[in-house]
């Protein structure tokens, strides 16, 4: 049977839309907060004892009671039945039958042979049914209205969820609120709206958080939602004794309180932490000053301390040692170093991280092609190759690819074809020996002139392709030849 509390809603055959089982979870009793599987489902009870009459019913979000089968009804999970409630009656869904009902009535101390258990009128009719559901779709417009009808009378007060019982006689508002709330005339208000009778009970941030349910930060759904019903008490000492931080906003859950996790492991720490000395504010004396504590690991049982002199250095102790210098320190001696004289040889010196180059800091440019260094000698040189009106130091320009600036002041420029580019003209680079060369004539040194680029025209050629044609500017030849 589908749930009849889906925060997803149903389509008009009662199955929830977001629940993949189609309503019959195998947790028994559909999309529901705090299911208990029951593992006596299947066993036999002994001869001549009587099963257990009480059966426990759930209701809206985590709500169960328990209520006494006086009529001998053949219950099974996730049976929707009509319970007695005052006034009127209430409906509900079955959630444990059988011997684990007495398990859980251990469980929360409710005494099985106590009269305040009330009674299972009948398995729900569907007249019963549908007014169930009618009862429920006006929770949420109901919970807005009270919220604005708080604001107008000026509450400090948060109403959190609406529960509608399910006969559509009453109406129960949970609320939070730090301190007494006088709400009277809320409730008279509420009444001569809603037309129901109006109930309000105030619950905790813990019991809010339950009963709404949300995503902790671990991930995973809410303990208090899902399984978790007994809140203990959770202090900061907690957090102290498993070496966190105290930062509220790290230890604080959904709900605005402590986690109640931090209580899971607090055991473990409490046992672990038996064996380790009393240490409170107290410091080590030995001849090379006095050390302090600075933090303890309970894993691996190492106590870290520190001299007055070099707080930054950390230096790691066992339980044993640590002892034995408390012991010598109450008989006034003072040992040579914290650490024994084998320990000192075998302790490590850590090495201090390059933090200038810690991540790969490179260069940007460490992949760019380097000129590889020429290592031969000018003696080894291969002889140039000899061109009417190029000197050595040309010639070397040639093979770099850098502009020939000493032939262009000695020979007319070329005609060259469109499509070849004149790389002599397009590349730019200073003068490999810009102050060797000197030149007879007076004027501007060549290797201060700045090349530029002649003027261009687009031209069309072979298959109306554009082209670049450059324009012919003459210079004046340069009287002499230049010495290298």
């Amino acid at each position: 049977m589908a749930c009849g509390s889906c925060s997803t809603g149903q389509d008009n055959n009662g199955i929830p839309a977001g629940c993949n089982s189609n309503g019959s979870c195998g947790t028994g009793g559909g999309c529901n907060k705090l299911n208990v599987f029951d593992w006596l489902g299947n066993m036999s009870l002994p001869e001549g004892q009587a099963p257990c009459d009480i059966v426990e019913i759930r209701f809206k979000n985590s709500r169960k009671e328990f209520y006494r089968n006086v009529n001998n009804l053949s219950l099974n999970v996730g049976d929707i039945v009509a319970t007695e409630s005052s006034p009127g009656h209430d409906i509900g869904i079955v959630s444990i039958t059988g011997e684990l009902v007495r398990l859980q009535l251990k469980k929360k101390n409710v005494n099985s042979r106590s009269e305040d258990i009330k009674k299972i009128y009948r398995k729900a009719k569907q007249q019963d049914i549908d007014k169930w559901r009618e009862a429920q779709a006006l929770e949420v417009e109901t919970m807005f209205k009270a919220r604005t009808l708080a604001l107008r009378l000026g509450l400090q007060m948060k109403i959190s969820d609406v529960e509608y019982q399910g006969d559509k006689s009453k109406a129960v508002f949970y609320y939070t609120a730090d301190g007494r709330v006088d709400f009277r005339e809320l409730i008279k208000v509420m009444a001569d709206e809603f037309k129901v009778r109006i109930e309000m009970r105030q619950i905790g941030a813990r019991q809010e958080a339950a009963r709404l349910g949300a995503i902790g930060s671990c991930g995973r759904e809410l303990c208090c939602s899902t399984w978790l019903n007994d809140f203990r008490t959770v202090s900061t000492s907690a957090a102290r004794y498993q070496q966190l931080s105290l930062n509220p906003l790290k230890l604080a859950g959904q709900c605005g309180k402590l986690k109640c996790c931090l209580n899971y492991e607090l055991d473990s720490y409490m046992d672990a932490l038996k064996e380790f000395p009393e240490i409170d504010n107290r410091r080590l004396l030995t001849e090379k000053g006095a050390a302090f504590h600075q933090k303890t690991d309970i894993f691996k049982r190492i106590i870290w301390w520190s001299y007055t002199s070099e707080p930054d250095v950390f230096i790691p102790l066992s339980i044993a040692r640590t002892k034995e210098i408390f012991k010598l320190n109450a008989e006034n001696i003072k040992p040579a170093d914290l650490l024994e004289p084998k320990q000192i040889k075998d302790l490590e010196v850590m090495k201090q991280p390059d933090y200038e180059n810690v991540v790969g800091q490179d260069s940007l440019t460490r992949f760019d092609d380097r000129k590889k260094p020429n290592n031969k000698s000018k003696n080894q040189r291969k002889p140039q190759n000899n061109k009417p009106g190029v000197t050595p130091n040309t010639a070397k320009t040639e093979k770099t690819g850098a502009p020939q600036q000493k032939q262009q002041h000695q020979n007319k420029p070329t005609h060259t074809h469109p499509n070849k580019s004149n790389q002599a003209t397009q590349q730019k680079s200073p003068n490999p020996n810009p102050n060797k060369p000197k030149f007879p004539h007076p004027g501007p040194n060549p290797s201060q002139v700045k090349l530029q680029h002649p003027p261009v025209h687009t031209v069309k050629g072979k298959n109306n392709m554009p082209h670049k044609k450059p324009v012919h500017n003459h210079k004046p030849k340069t009287n002499g030849t230049d010495k290298a």
